[in-house]
């Protein structure tokens, strides 16, 4: 293969919409990209995203005479790109919760059979970050939890699984997201420990994973000052890439890049630059996901950069992993099938959690409930918009009676005094969170509430730290994740007719 050929290899871009587009065709024809990530924009249902990524195999085998990496972000719970009828199993931390990394293993093989048939190929998962950080603003519940050896034990299960459903499974996000405060979506963090602190940490699900045969790890834009002294992030260091993950770790498979685009790149080094700067450091795949010319740019710029013996090795690996790609169809019909269903259906009431509360049990509602909440929102740059639906209030006011009141993910004081003035009218008040910790009214919300000589039943929705400090007063339950599947869960335990066998995988 020529060296244009060879660097479209290590392209991954996107597209805007449900159907190939003429710039999108252009973008293959004239500088080969060979792979491709997908969005919910991409999807309208899985009979037209097969069709779709049967479109796009022709058209880049044609072009390339390579099969093409479709990717996707199907972690699970909040965050996935194919949703309903397909099967979403709970995301990382309620899997953690059921104790059982065999959950862990059979969601990944669901996720992957069902991608499988839709024609997705590989999945940007598992998450494999440590979530030692309780105001981590992007990993949190996406995190199988705090404790590095459980981390491991249960990402390295979905990845299993992910690969025996014939997908490409992709670690993330080395050397690790968990231990930060800010997005790298939106900033450039900073993790300021040594390589002996993240070897005794942060590192061991990565480790662990390499041993297992991993086919593909994702980077952080983060800076790592002790391990890179050249103030670069993780995507674009040599030190760390080729030092300590294939050097230490002896990862030999695929290194992919975060998104150029997200603002940790973009703005500090401009994403053609990081895109350059990261293939040298060691990366096979650059995600660029938003912009096709963006795309055809970096190509250019690969072009002008590269030495053959960079290409060349980088090339192999990708023809290796590609050469392992299975040609296995799954029929259409497994998309979302009952047996599929009914197993997330089972991990989602093993992962149920009673955190603790005054006494051992629930509380009764009485004849008046009061239920308090937001609608799920984008509470991260990594979710999609279409992955926020569903009511929880009013979802338990038709089971229950009682009352609902919806209200903003950080509502003012005026609307918390309304919530405590309203609730002394009803015989108990259960509230959901989503994400509270992250937002100081939610949070002030959430606190307010032990000033109440009513039953309180608090909710995390997401994150389960928006309980910490809450147990003296509240009673407390922790899902890990806002979607249809935890709802009907939910409800089922607070009528008595689902115990709460979920333990916390993390510490409040």
């Amino acid at each position: 293969m020529d060296r244009l050929g060879m660097i479209g290899q290590k392209l991954v871009t996107g597209l805007p919409g449900t159907e190939i587009t003429d710039e999108f065709r252009a973008l293959v024809k004239e500088y080969k990209v060979g792979n491709v990530i997908l969005f919910a924009r991409n999807i309208e249902s899985p009979a037209q995203l097969r069709r779709l990524c049967g479109d796009l195999q022709q058209l880049i085998m044609a072009e390339t005479g390579l099969p093409a990496f479709i990717a996707i972000d199907q972690e699970g719970g909040n965050l996935a790109r194919l949703h309903q009828p397909a099967t979403v199993t709970p995301g990382a931390m309620g899997l953690a919760a059921t104790g059982n990394p065999d959950f862990a293993r059979e969601a990944g093989n669901i996720t992957g059979k069902e991608l499988l048939a839709c024609g997705v190929n590989m999945n940007l998962a598992p998450v494999m970050d440590v979530n030692n950080n309780p105001d981590n603003p992007v990993i949190g519940a996406r995190s199988f939890g705090s404790r590095p050896e459980n981390v491991a034990a249960f990402a390295c299960a979905m990845a299993d699984g992910l690969r025996r459903a014939g997908v490409v499974e992709c670690a993330k996000h080395f050397p690790g997201h968990g231990d930060t405060q800010v997005d790298s979506h939106l900033a450039l963090p900073v993790i300021d420990k040594s390589k002996e602190q993240l070897l005794s940490c942060e590192l061991i699900p990565f480790a662990r994973a390499v041993q297992e045969g991993v086919s593909a790890v994702m980077t952080a834009h983060i800076l790592f000052p002790q391990l890179e002294s050249g103030r670069v992030p993780a995507t674009r260091s040599p030190a760390i890439l080729q030092g300590v993950l294939r050097g230490d770790l002896g990862f030999e498979g695929l290194i992919i890049s975060d998104c150029m685009m997200m603002d940790a790149i973009s703005r500090f080094y401009g994403t053609v630059e990081g895109t350059v700067a990261a293939v040298k450091a060691g990366v096979d795949l650059v995600l660029i996901c938003q912009s096709n010319p963006l795309t055809a740019d970096a190509a250019k710029a690969l072009m002008d950069s590269l030495t053959d013996e960079e290409l060349e090795a980088s090339f192999r690996r990708i023809e290796r992993v590609k050469g392992r790609l299975t040609k296995q169809a799954y029929p259409l019909e497994c998309v979302g099938c009952e047996e599929h269903l009914a197993k997330a259906r089972e991990m989602g009431r093993a992962s149920l959690t009673f955190v603790g509360g005054p006494s051992a049990g629930l509380p009764s509602l009485g004849d008046n409930p009061l239920f308090v909440g937001c609608e799920p929102y984008r509470s991260t740059q990594a979710a999609e918009p279409s992955s926020c639906t569903g009511n929880l209030p009013r979802s338990l006011q038709r089971q229950f009676g009682g009352d609902a009141l919806e209200i903003t993910p950080d509502p003012d004081d005026e609307t918390i005094a309304a919530v405590l003035e309203r609730a002394q009218l009803h015989s108990a008040l259960v509230m959901s969170t989503f994400n509270g910790r992250q937002l100081p009214q939610q949070q002030k919300l959430i606190h307010s509430l032990k000033t109440l000589d009513i039953p309180v039943v608090l909710i995390a929705m997401r994150d389960p730290y928006d309980l910490m400090g809450m147990t003296d007063k509240c009673w407390c339950l922790a899902t890990y994740d806002y979607t249809a599947l935890s709802v009907e869960v939910l409800c089922a335990a607070l009528v008595g007719k689902q115990e709460m066998q979920g333990t916390l995988p993390v510490e409040l």
